[in-house]
């Protein structure tokens, strides 16, 4: 992904108002991030422990961003569930069902849709090596680094896919 400043950022969502855009909490951290090995930027609000947000690179440059809200109640269960993105397991609260509302007139009428995504939002880094999930977090697989990651792009295309259409 290409670096990107706060501007770009709040230009690129789709899925909120311009106000809500400019309001929204931008990480302060853009330049530390390891933008040669992120798919997406993701993260959390931290004055909205339900919301979090997403920008991502497009094919042809382009940014689309889009605003999440996950289960502020996070139980620590037992159980291990998939990050339906990059395919990442992890106990707990690790997997969020992240939804977003749809784009446009769609959304104003209520409609979202969700996907159970890893809940830091880090699945760029897990999938290159880069973030070690817990123990057991990565099944040994036969593709390349290479096919997961474009496997975990067209994941995530197909979920902003889904947003943007009416």
């Amino acid at each position: 992904m290409k670096e990107v400043n706060e501007q770009d950022i709040r230009a690129s969502f789709v899925n909120c108002s311009k106000g809500e855009a400019k309001r929204l909490a931008v990480p302060h951290d853009l330049a530390q991030q390891p933008w040669d090995d992120l798919d997406f930027l993701g993260w959390s609000d931290p004055q909205a422990p339900d919301r979090a947000y997403l920008v991502a690179e497009r094919d042809d440059g382009g940014l689309v961003g889009l605003t999440l809200r996950f289960p502020s109640r996070r139980r620590g269960h037992a159980h291990r569930a998939m990050c339906s993105l990059c395919l990442t397991t992890h106990p707990g609260s690790g997997v969020s069902l992240m939804g977003a509302r749809k784009a446009g007139p769609a959304g104003r009428q209520g409609n979202s849709v969700g996907l159970y995504m890893c809940t830091d939002l880090a699945c760029s880094l897990y999938v290159r090596g880069k973030k070690a999930p817990a123990p057991g977090g990565r099944f040994e697989e036969t593709l390349t680094v290479e096919q997961q990651i474009e496997r975990t792009r067209g994941n995530l295309f197909g979920f902003v896919d889904a947003v943007v259409a009416p």
